[in-house]
């Protein structure tokens, strides 16, 4: 029997067999991110980990979005009178957007809707995303006087200096068959497949033997950042332990 996740309400936790669906729960703020819902998912991606009956994760929004990005009522308390404030929600972002790349299991965005500032960087930052037809992604922050300052590295890294400094200059929203031009989207769907699509993905992943796919996630994430002899040198060690993991069924 699978251990009781304690989560508070504006996370839905469901298991299907080995995957796990992740669902930001604020749909009548299009689950923006506040405090309590920032935490809310970096604690169901971290409940992941230690969970050896887990083996995939799909991330998704419940209602008409993803994620709206961060909850504009919270900034009033966040001045600079209050900087220990502002640096705590601060480190709390970093990590949540961090943690979809260090995790062992890996993630697909299931994203239907509005995916925008921190709810577009939380889209991209998973493994894999399906975007349904409906998709509305972009980096407004500048229209509303603030900088996309948490997901700017992200965006950087998947898009390029050119088309990522146009999206965040011109705070353009983009739709899905765009995305998926950019790269940025791995399946274009009618909005209702989107869940479909994503469990589908999963599920081929939680097929993997595990230690193969946490091996293999982690140095996929690590090359990309390494001159090209020592990315080579990674794999070479990565191809070595590979021999001792334990085979699964087929």
């Amino acid at each position: 029997m699978r251990e009781r996740i304690d989560m508070p309400d504006c996370i839905i936790v469901e298991d299907r067999d080995a995957v796990r669906i992740i669902r930001m729960n604020r749909p009548d703020k299009l689950n923006a991110l506040n405090t309590e819902l920032t935490q809310g998912v970096l604690d169901a991606l971290n409940a992941v980990d230690g969970d050896d009956a887990v083996r995939a994760v799909v991330l998704a929004g419940e209602g008409k979005g993803f994620c709206a990005g961060a909850d504009l009522s919270e900034f009033k308390d966040l001045t600079p009178d209050q900087q220990h404030r502002v640096l705590t929600r601060a480190d709390l972002t970093c990590r949540l957007q961090s943690r979809l790349q260090e995790m062992k299991k890996p993630v697909v965005s299931a994203v239907q809707g509005a995916a925008v500032g921190g709810g577009a960087g939380l889209a991209i930052g998973c493994d894999m995303m399906v975007a349904g037809a409906d998709l509305k992604f972009g980096y407004p922050e500048l229209k509303h006087d603030i900088v996309p300052a948490l997901v700017m590295t992200g965006l950087q890294r998947q898009l390029g200096r050119k088309a990522a400094f146009e999206m965040v200059s011109l705070g353009r929203l983009i739709g899905a068959e765009e995305a998926q031009a950019l790269g940025l989207a791995n399946r274009v769907v009618p909005k209702d497949a989107v869940i479909d699509t994503a469990l589908e993905i999963a599920n081929q992943w939680a097929k993997a033997n595990p230690m193969a796919m946490a091996a293999a996630k982690a140095l996929f994430y690590r090359v990309a950042d390494l001159p090209f002899d020592a990315a080579m040198a990674a794999g070479r060690d990565v191809n070595a332990l590979m021999r001792g993991f334990r085979r699964t069924e087929k």
